[in-house]
């Protein structure tokens, strides 16, 4: 066995896919090919499938072209990911080849740095302010590295084994996959398809970046059997049995090296752990105790790392690694030794012997803490976790929260707090870490709100607040503050209380931050609701204190809050509101000059906000978009502004018609994103499917327990549950939803919240569409509620100040008059005069056209368009359908040109046949088909066929110039041709 060859020399079984994997790239060797357009592509497949070696060919074959490649690799660490790893390996590896090319950016860009391992290490990032640009800066940098790298020459990246990438380094994937890139540049990122369980973070991230035009995602299928056979043919020539190899390894490359290897004649067991740990009892003991000791930091650790650990003689250790390389066990990469397959380290490791296990993880924690460069604060956490040593593990982790958010990894920071507050549960665990609990709390859940779950924060704030003296304290006044926070960014919070309680608890000889920092809360909530003089009087205070002691950023702060507070309270228009905002502007630019970043995103929201009020459509989306961009892009898309311009971005250009965009940004949502905000971007998103005629009131309803925590997601769901409730015929059900609406958002919104008249347009306009096809009888019990409607959107308006009810609002307002109208005329109980109806329709068509709604706008033609001609005016008819019929088609909503193709198609019935009397017989038919009978039931019931009763409805809707058989019961009642 000892001469049997360790390795296949050529590269067997996979030529199609390397051909195609170059060809995707513009990896090829004729330059036809490399001008080709180059898409990057995500390689998947199964553990041990041949992923690594077609990566290996490919940089062989890139290389061989003239093009640089560079790698880097995620690690799994378990609960502890490292922030950005596989993108330090490449920086480093960048550094080494072009360190002018890398100094060059760095300079423009120095959040860089942060990315260098050097800078990654526990401590380096101390006193280092991090902010949400950071993140922005740094995204910008490695797009902007690799381009000017590629001036150089083509440039491959390659990113392995992204199932263990940490959140930061899939959002670093994901922008640079949707940034075009100038030069030549080309990226590969590989995962293992069956470590992609349905809970998985990456599962839904591959679905959204496999949808990118510029990706590709290709499947490394296994091995043929010819394939396999050719593979062992190339290990081991006779030495071992091909076919029973073929059976068991089921054309996973590994598998077969590693039967072949193992020599498949012997009674193996099954199990892939025992099978490759057969490879280890080959070491002899020097090289056995290395290898059993690297697997403890993982699939890689570095030469440094274990040398200091094992503590081996610098000769010892050579000689012992190198057994383990020639043996085909490690790998050295760089500085790193990397176990040959992942699943090798899993076998290793799981056969340690417990305390042995316990004894090695503490010494690797000993090792980190004497010496912080050798790794960061993630692996000091899970090594002394495992080791017992729960207080250094509780202090790492805070440490590694901390090194995450340096580089705005919210995600991964908010992650560490938790598991750090799981570990201080423990009192006698956080009196030995020597930690100010009240500090950590207060971060983790600022850290939270920042991650998009102020719900979170608020429930841990609250434990910790119920666990401490209610005697004034800073550590209580700041908690208390921070929940006001969290409070702001709920739905169903109380602000006001949380940040007065934190002003009571102030003590006297509170140090002028902590101080200014519960002032600056207190004057966002006063802010928030608006409550003027409160507001001013507790921030000019706060900005005189900060000022006097120069906390610029908690000045900046306030200043911004009062700046605000202006223009929300502004009143008029024109040069008065302008001349606010330009003061808002400038006081968003003073808060970017020192660092204030929460300041500047909710300036830019609120100035966003503010043209969005005024019906300013694009000012708004500029100011919203530069939300999200000063929050960092990706990085912090999770923060209460950012994310709430996201959703104000989608509700805009669904107004607009800008549906194609706006169903784009309802998508690539994390699948541990926060579940309000994606709830929200659903809502939304099953506002237009449904209205492209899918089938989403179920969907709707499931979104119902998130209506008490954000009122948007009641608002938007109630309108697709009640257009769900109107398609399947049930009247009640549309009334029912829009009393649990209003009784829902009047908890925490107001009475007579603006929205309701929309909701009231809604409800009221699917009575009218179902009222004919009910029976009459029901008829004055709907008509009498849909002018109940009418009052609550009377009562809504009368809360308004003259002038603040806008376009958007009297919009609605006309529609609901026109809706209302419609349903006295279509059931003939103090039915209004045909001028008045058409008149109360032009009128909402106008408002709607002055308001920009364009979907709104077809929706209401389309009906103007049925009245117009059931009332005669075919030629004005058609016009209003072709108007809403171009809108129709361009946004996809059949439904809408399903009722519009039937206005077409009896236009000139109408004009052939509306002078023709109903014969008896017809009039009978009529009736019952008011009455809303199928055509089967009225046969049964007047003892003819089914057929005869379809011959006598078609005559009926050409004589009355019906399109359905709804609006031929419409002109029915109208002209008495029924009782």
């Amino acid at each position: 066995m000892g001469d049997m060859a360790q390795s296949a020399r050529s590269f067997v079984g996979r030529d199609s896919e390397l051909q195609t994997l170059t060809g995707l790239l513009g990896v090829a060797s004729t330059d036809a090919a490399t001008d080709a357009r180059r898409q990057h592509v995500l390689l998947a497949g199964d553990a041990g499938v041949g992923k690594t070696r077609l990566l290996t060919a490919l940089r062989d074959r890139a290389v061989s072209d003239g093009w640089q490649v560079h790698a880097g690799h995620c690690v799994d660490f378990g609960e502890s990911a490292v922030a950005y790893m596989p993108f330090s390996e490449i920086l480093d590896r960048i550094v080494a080849d072009l360190p002018d090319v890398v100094e060059r950016v760095a300079a423009d860009y120095p959040a860089l740095a942060r990315l260098r391992p050097v800078r990654r290490v526990m401590g380096a990032n101390q006193g280092a302010a991090p902010t949400g640009t950071d993140r922005g800066q740094l995204f910008d940098a490695v797009h902007t590295l690799f381009e000017a790298a590629a001036e150089k020459a083509p440039l491959l990246v390659v990113v392995e084994d992204t199932h263990w990438a940490d959140q930061s380094t899939r959002d670093l994937l994901t922008y640079l996959f949707t940034r075009p890139y100038v030069g030549p540049v080309a990226m590969v990122a590989s995962y293992r398809a069956d470590d992609i369980h349905r809970r998985h973070p990456l599962r839904r991230q591959v679905g959204e970046w496999g949808r990118l035009p510029d990706v590709e995602r290709m499947v490394l299928e296994p091995l043929t059997d010819d394939s396999v056979r050719r593979l062992v043919h190339e290990l081991a020539s006779g030495k071992v049995d091909a076919e029973r190899v073929v059976r068991r390894a089921e054309g996973n490359a590994f598998f077969v090296e590693e039967l072949v290897q193992a020599g498949c004649d012997e009674d193996l067991p099954v199990d892939l752990a025992d099978l490759l740990l057969v490879r280890l009892d080959r070491l002899d003991g020097a090289a056995r105790s290395v290898v059993r000791t690297a697997s403890i930091a993982g699939r890689r650790v570095t030469h440094e790392l274990l040398a200091a650990v094992t503590e081996m003689k610098t000769d010892e250790l050579d000689d012992a690694l190198r057994t383990a390389v020639e043996q085909k066990v490690l790998e050295p990469t760089g500085s790193r030794y990397t176990f040959r397959h992942a699943l090798l380290a899993e076998a290793v490791y799981d056969d340690l012997l417990p305390g042995e296990r316990v004894r090695l993880h503490a010494r690797f924690a000993q090792v980190l803490k004497e010496t912080p460069g050798l790794g960061a604060a993630a692996e000091l956490a899970l090594h002394a976790k495992h080791a017992g040593d729960l207080a250094t593990a509780l202090r790492a982790r805070i440490a590694a929260a901390e090194e995450a958010r340096s580089v705005s990894g919210v995600g991964e920071a908010a992650h560490h707090y938790e598991k750090a507050l799981g570990l201080a549960a423990d009192p006698k665990v956080a009196q030995a870490a020597a930690i100010n609990l009240d500090r950590v709390y207060e971060r983790a859940a600022d850290t939270l709100i920042l991650a998009g779950l102020p719900s979170r924060a608020d429930a841990i704030l609250a434990e910790r607040l119920d666990a401490i003296p209610a005697t004034p304290s800073v550590g209580r006044a700041l908690l208390l503050a921070t929940r006001a926070e969290a409070a702001l960014a709920m739905e169903n919070g109380d602000p006001l209380t949380h940040s007065h309680d934190a002003m009571v608890a102030l003590p006297d000889d509170a140090e002028p931050k902590a101080r200014c920092a519960v002032l600056a809360v207190r004057t966002r909530t006063l802010v928030t609701f608006r409550r003027s003089e409160e507001a001013e009087a507790v921030g000019l205070e706060g900005i005189e204190i900060a000022e006097r002691h120069s906390l610029s950023k908690l000045a900046s702060d306030m200043a911004t809050s009062l700046s605000m507070l202006k223009v929300r309270t502004g009143r008029g228009g024109g040069d008065k509101v302008e001349g606010f905002r330009q003061v808002l502007r400038e006081t968003i630019e003073q808060a970017r000059r020192v660092g204030s970043t929460y300041a500047v995103s909710r300036g830019l929201f609120t100035l966003g906000r503010s043209y969005d009020e005024a019906g300013d459509y694009p000012e708004a989306l500029r100011w919203f978009r530069a939300v999200i961009d000063d929050a960092g892009g990706e990085s912090l898309q999770w923060s209460p502004y950012a994310a709430a311009a996201r959703s104000d971005i989608v509700r805009i250009q669904m107004v607009l018609g800008e549906w194609d965009e706006a169903l784009a940004l309802t998508g690539g949502n994390l699948p541990d994103a926060p579940p309000i905000p994606v709830a929200l971007l659903d809502s939304l998103r099953m506002m237009m499917e449904q209205a492209q005629g899918a089938s989403v009131g179920e969907a709707a309803r499931a979104l119902r327990p998130f209506w008490t925590q954000e009122g948007l997601i009641a608002l938007y769901g109630s309108i697709v549950e009640m257009i769900a409730v109107a398609r399947a015929g049930d009247a009640e059900g549309v009334l029912r939803v829009y009393a649990d609406a209003v009784e829902t958002l009047s908890q925490f919104w107001t009475e007579w919240f603006g929205g309701r008249v929309r909701l009231a347009v809604v409800a009221a306009s699917g009575i009218a569409q179902l009222l004919p096809s009910l029976p009459a009888a029901q008829w004055p019990a709907l008509v009498e509620a849909v002018d109940g409607l009418r009052s609550d959107g009377e009562q809504v308006v009368a809360q308004y100040e003259p002038g603040e009810w806008g376009p958007e609002g009297r919009s609605w307002t006309a529609r609901l008059e026109a809706e209302v109208l419609r349903v006295h005329w279509l059931a003939g109980i103090d039915a209004p005069p045909q001028e008045s109806l058409l008149a109360a329709w032009a009128r909402a068509e106008q408002q709607v056209e002055a308001y920009g709604d364009v979907p709104g706008l077809a929706s209401v033609r389309a009906t103007y368009a049925a009245i117009q001609r059931a009332t005669g005016d075919v030629a004005g008819s058609r016009v209003t359908a072709d108007k809403a019929r171009e809108t129709a088609k361009r946004l996809g909503l059949q439904p809408l040109l399903d009722e519009l193709r039937s206005l077409g198609a009896t236009a000139v019935k109408q004009q052939q046949a509306t002078s023709t009397a109903l014969t008896p017989r017809e009039s009978e038919i009529l009736t019952l088909v008011a009455a809303g009978r199928s055509n089967g039931e009225i046969g049964k019931q007047l003892f003819i066929s089914t057929k005869t009763v379809s011959v006598h409805v078609s005559n009926i809707l050409g004589k009355l110039g019906a399109g359905s058989r709804t609006e031929a019961a419409a002109i029915a009642r109208r002209q008495q041709l029924i009782s």
